[in-house]
């Protein structure tokens, strides 16, 4: 916050020895607010500059033309203390009254770049697991977050649609159901099929053999096979598509693995051209290990493809056809390998765009009692999840205000909000062990609190009208609690963009339980409506910013945020 003003302030004073990049890298906020609002350890400075940093930080003060935000400065040892000043403060909050929320205020550092974001891929017959919610909404996120920034995101959905598993499932319809029973049926049904299929083939491995020959079937394109395909894709995207809706989440692109196929062989060609590609064991690889990494297998000794193979043809593909500043791969951190891979033998290929690429890794979803296994039946479904949640916000709803005529709606957003919630509140590389108790505990940091905040900011709005700013005495929001609601309501740029830069959306969700608990602290101290007019309109355009900034954050990490609860 006004790190650009205080650095090129400082830059100036230093009469060009210092550049206003340099002292915004060393910018820092004080743990303690008794030491200012921001500071500048002047130690890093002492070799190139060639004095002790008191006497560096002594100098920078007595030359530094403040800006009216610095109310003054202060010298401690080696730090240069900066003090803002509550009236400034809220003189630039008043600026931002009227500003168009869908966008960063300054329009942001997205100039229209192309980023590409690769993100919950879901698996064509294969219901949503639990372990797909991080995948999904931290893409999700990240999608929303370059978009207010001013980039131009491509959300990517690579479908898993291909492989032996839909050979797989062809022979389990035709031994224990029917084409036309699957169409009429759910997604849960054709993983019931897909557990019994490999409960079968423990004891009749003969069901491999029928499997992966109704696969080669689907890949030469025979029309029996296809069609069973096309049901079990159909099937599964009618359902996805009830739960993409539920958590806020669009794509531009659901271009998958299958959609590669014909694209692949370019690629390979290219391989050879350059002389990459060998053979090991009758397999096509690129060996790389002058980079300390096993080989990457390209196409095995029968002649199938691999991910890899068709993660190559895809990079191709978007780079020709978006142009893309960044691809980023919204991936768990199991597959750090592949992504190193890959963007070697990129790299290696001359591919323009391989240093462009990044793999976003997340931490690993698990049971309580251990890993999942779709094969063994041994899940958590995110319907359930969602379903158990709202349920239980439903409750608490009708407990507190059994009248209430829109019950459902509000459960809706409080349960699902809660569920996402949960998913981008720790950084994105943490494991989680999933528990219904924790994700379903509506106390503490929570969807739930934030959204209450924004409905209280709302009620205290529909209770007060409309605020003057013009009759408004800013004094009365510059009290100790005040300041820092209106410090952190003018952070909220910063923290948006540095969830961009760092691909944490946690970020801004701590950023919103920060704010909504200085709210409260304010709230809860001060009121809001009163008889002094001048006060009264200064707190409610307090609670105008704090209800509008919460709504944008929610809005951001893909919850909603009711106007009352």
């Amino acid at each position: 916050m006004f790190e650009k003003e205080i650095a090129n302030g400082i830059a100036a004073a230093s009469g060009g020895a210092l550049t206003a990049a340099e002292v915004a890298a060393a910018l820092e906020i004080p743990k303690e607010s008794k030491l200012g609002d921001l500071a500048l350890p002047c130690f890093k400075f002492a070799r190139s500059l060639r004095k002790a940093p008191p006497v560096i930080a002594k100098e920078l003060a007595d030359a530094f033309v403040a800006p009216d935000i610095v109310e003054r400065t202060e010298v401690s040892g080696g730090y240069l203390n900066f003090f803002f000043s509550a009236r400034a403060l809220c003189g630039r909050l008043a600026a931002y009254k009227d500003r168009d929320w869908s966008r960063a205020a300054d329009g942001g550092d997205g100039n229209g770049r192309t980023v590409c974001i690769d993100f919950s891929s879901v698996n064509i017959a294969k219901p949503f697991h639990i372990g797909h919610l991080s995948t999904t909404v931290i893409g999700a996120a990240l999608y929303r977050i370059f978009a207010y920034l001013g980039y131009k995101p491509v959300g990517i959905n690579h479908l898993g649609d291909w492989g032996t598993q839909f050979g797989k499932l062809i022979v389990a319809v035709k031994k224990w159901s029917d084409i036309e029973e699957v169409r009429g049926k759910d997604e849960y049904f054709l993983n019931s099929l897909y557990v019994r299929y490999h409960k079968e083939a423990e004891s009749d491995p003969t069901l491999d053999d029928e499997a992966r020959a109704w696969f080669k079937r689907i890949e030469d394109g025979d029309k029996e096979a296809t069609a069973y395909f096309d049901v079990f894709k159909e099937v599964t995207m009618r359902a996805v598509g009830k739960i993409y809706d539920r958590l806020k989440v669009k794509f531009d692109s659901y271009a998958g693995e299958s959609f590669y196929n014909d694209k692949m062989q370019p690629c390979l060609d290219l391989l050879e051209e350059k002389g990459l590609l060998t053979l090991s064991d009758g397999a096509k690889v690129v060996r790389l290990d002058d980079w300390d990494m096993p080989p990457c297998l390209l196409v095995k000794a029968d002649g199938a493809t691999l991910y890899a193979t068709r993660d190559i043809a895809a990079a191709y593909y978007r780079a020709k056809t978006y142009d893309f500043y960044k691809c980023l791969y919204v991936v768990a951190y199991q597959q750090n390998l592949h992504f190193k891979q890959l963007f070697k033998v990129l790299e290696l290929m001359g591919f323009e765009k391989a240093a462009d690429m990044e793999h976003v890794a997340f931490g690993m979803v698990s049971l309580e009692e251990g890993s999942m296994s779709t094969r063994s039946g041994r899940v958590v479904w995110l319907a359930e999840v969602l379903d158990k949640a709202v349920e239980k916000a439903r409750q608490i709803i009708e407990e507190k205000n059994p009248g209430r005529e829109d019950k459902d709606a509000i459960a809706e957003s409080v349960g699902v909000g809660a569920v996402v919630f949960s998913a981008l509140w720790n950084n994105r590389i943490k494991d989680i062990v999933f528990s219904f108790d924790k994700v379903l505990n509506f106390d503490g940091e929570t969807a739930p609190y934030v959204q209450y905040t924004h409905a209280r900011c709302a009620s205290a709005l529909r209770k007060g009208g409309e605020f003057d700013l013009e009759k408004a005495d800013m004094d009365a929001i510059c009290s100790e609690e005040g300041v820092d609601v209106v410090k952190c309501l003018l952070s909220f740029e910063d923290a948006v963009s540095a969830a961009a830069k760092t691909r944490e959306p946690c970020m801004v969700t701590r950023y919103a339980v920060e704010l909504a608990e200085k709210f409260n602290r304010f709230y809860i101290g001060h009121r809001i409506v009163s008889e002094d007019e001048g006060a009264t309109n200064a707190r409610l355009f307090l609670a105008h910013m704090v209800k509008m900034t919460l709504g944008a954050a929610l809005g951001l990490i893909g919850i909603n945020a009711p106007e009352s609860m």
